[in-house]
């Protein structure tokens, strides 16, 4: 599965190849996405991620656009949480789901609620809950976590996943999507790799959502790198920002 874009920042026109099917963004998407990018509020650090991010492609993967309602899920430094906002627009909303901070721990949320708190970003919304009972306020279209699913298995945190993401289902409409881009571990390492490299096995996660009740739909390839080196951490200097990531989209069954 692969996302194509032709034209960025001028006039788009964006294909999601997905289960054999091209579907084209429509204009009022196109638009949204362009002027996302091009918006002069977002932090310059932000802005010089976009290379390696492909943001343009993976809001098309997503198939995010004018109107949607997103929940991202642990949102960190809100590089996405402000190109969504952007995107859905007035109509739209965004929904930070985070995890209260915990005692003698860094407050992770900080950043995504000065965020919130900025003028023209009244559509986000942070959600203090526990990833096992998530409470927003409306079925949501879609829900994405970037770099951050191998992180629910991290051992300090003790979560049960599968229930974490029966909840990830419960909170979407039905034929809502659940998008997860991730820094892949070698085939086979199952769930080896999170607390040591900050990596997750593609195929442990397909396996989870599945048996959570998810459809599998498709995988966009415009992050993959085969000559990342698996034995290292992501946080090496010789690989960070360039590690193999893939983008799984998964589907709540229903219309």
């Amino acid at each position: 599965m692969y996302v194509r874009t032709f034209g960025l920042m001028a006039s788009i026109t964006l294909y999601v190849l997905a289960s054999g099917h091209a579907i084209a963004a429509d204009k009022a998407t196109e638009a949204a996405i362009t002027a996302a990018l091009g918006d002069t509020s977002r932090p310059p650090a932000d802005v010089q991620r976009d290379g390696p991010r492909k943001p343009t492609e993976m809001l098309a993967f997503a198939e995010v656009g004018a109107g949607s309602k997103v929940g991202e899920l642990i949102p960190g430094g809100g590089y996405f949480t402000r190109i969504f906002a952007k995107t859905v627009g007035p109509k739209g909303k965004v929904y930070a789901l985070v995890s209260p901070p915990q005692p003698g721990q860094p407050d992770r949320t900080a950043a995504v609620k000065a965020i919130a708190a900025e003028p023209g970003y009244s559509n986000v919304q942070v959600v203090e809950a526990s990833y096992l009972d998530m409470q927003v306020p409306e079925p949501l279209d879609v829900i994405w976590t970037s770099q951050n699913y191998h992180d629910l298995h991290l051992k300090r945190l003790n979560l049960d996943v599968g229930a974490v993401n029966k909840q990830v289902l419960k909170v979407l409409k039905p034929g809502g999507l659940y998008i997860v881009l991730d820094h892949a571990a070698a085939a086979g390492s199952g769930l080896r790799d999170p607390d040591t490299l900050h990596r997750i096995d593609p195929a442990t996660v397909k396996s989870e959502l599945e048996a959570a009740g998810f459809e599998y739909v498709g995988e966009s390839t415009v992050l993959r790198n085969d000559k990342d080196d698996k034995s290292k951490s992501v946080f090496d200097p010789a690989l960070r920002g360039n590690t193999d990531q893939f983008v799984y989209k998964f589907r709540k069954p229903g219309k």
